[in-house]
């Protein structure tokens, strides 16, 4: 499906500055966006990368003035979110029908079922009550214990397990608050990707991208009810504890290790090799490698013991 900037802008009530006729298919985030897609920015931490995207159209607010040549064609609009929210909704109903009259299903042996659209790779292992959406790949020698639910367009490595009841490319939370107080859903487009050698515990959630993919790297362990949100990136051979909980938009580094219930805020980022103990929560970007974090706000682990001894001092009699 394709749309021109110039439908773009009357759909958004926006203006070109550009190429009117130049045609997108889907959209994309702007550090990810190649030819073809239509992206936004909205962030000023982002506006470097206006400069070198790859889109073809980018959303901005009317008031954006670029201060050097952007190479893709700006539609100018009063409110850049509002605007993502209807954009989105738009290619979810062309997405729709473009599916509707091509539900093919298999039923297969031990009653589960899965799209005929699915590939599924040799030496996989999949049992009762797992669902597989449309579009699906699975790579090579996986387990997928009973009750998985793989949602439509993932993607599964090789030699990846997933344990009872673990769902795959939900949508993520993503809602913009309306003026009477309600929200109003945020189409999630994107999908997930999961590199080889990735075990996830039971009852654990993967969260679809809203535009993209969340990304899984080879050999990440995450441990029951961890919960993976929207456009995580979570770096090669990375650990999680019980109930660990990340934001969206959040990138991990490789080698890190993630105590229970510990939880990580939006959209910032994790060097390699950190360690966050314990119910600790992250809520700024850790920039230096190799770190021990503890606490809440988490600090490295030698200020916290110094300010717990201090805290401890404080209340005695």
């Amino acid at each position: 499906m394709e749309i021109s900037a110039q439908s773009l802008a009357e759909l958004l009530g926006g203006e070109v500055v550009g190429d009117p006729s130049v045609v997108v298919t889907a959209p994309a985030r702007i550090e990810q966006a190649r030819k073809g897609n239509v992206c936004f920015y909205a962030n000023p931490k982002y506006e470097h990368y206006i400069y070198d995207t790859q889109a073809s159209v980018l959303l901005v607010s009317r008031s954006f003035e670029p201060r050097q040549p952007v190479p893709a064609t700006l539609v100018k609009v009063d409110n850049v979110y509002e605007s993502v929210s209807v954009l989105l909704d738009f290619f979810a109903r062309m997405r729709r029908q473009r599916k509707r009259g091509n539900r093919l299903w298999a039923r297969l042996s031990l009653k589960r079922s899965v799209a005929l659209s699915a590939r599924i790779g040799k030496g996989t292992h999949i049992y009762p009550q797992v669902y597989i959406g449309p579009n699906v790949k699975i790579g090579r020698n996986c387990i997928l214990y009973p009750g998985v639910r793989i949602y439509h367009d993932c993607v599964i490595g090789d030699n990846c397990i997933l344990h009872a009841n673990a769902v795959i490319g939900a949508d993520g939370f993503g809602f913009a608050p309306e003026p009477d107080g309600s929200y109003r859903k945020i189409q999630q487009l994107g999908n997930v990707v999961i590199e080889d050698d990735v075990e996830i515990g039971a009852n654990a959630a993967v969260d679809r991208a809203t535009m993209g993919s969340t990304l899984v790297h080879k050999g990440v362990k995450l441990d029951n009810f961890c919960h993976i949100a929207h456009n995580v990136e979570v770096g090669e051979n990375t650990v999680m504890a019980a109930m660990t909980g990340i934001a969206g938009s959040v990138k991990i580094g490789r080698h890190c290790v993630f105590g229970g219930q510990s939880g990580v805020n939006g959209h910032i980022s994790i060097a390699d090799n950190t360690t966050v103990a314990a119910q600790s929560g992250i809520i700024a970007t850790v920039k230096e490698s190799g770190l021990t974090l503890v606490g809440y706000p988490a600090l490295e682990y030698g200020t916290y013991m110094r300010a717990y001894a201090q805290f401890r001092r404080s209340g005695k009699k």
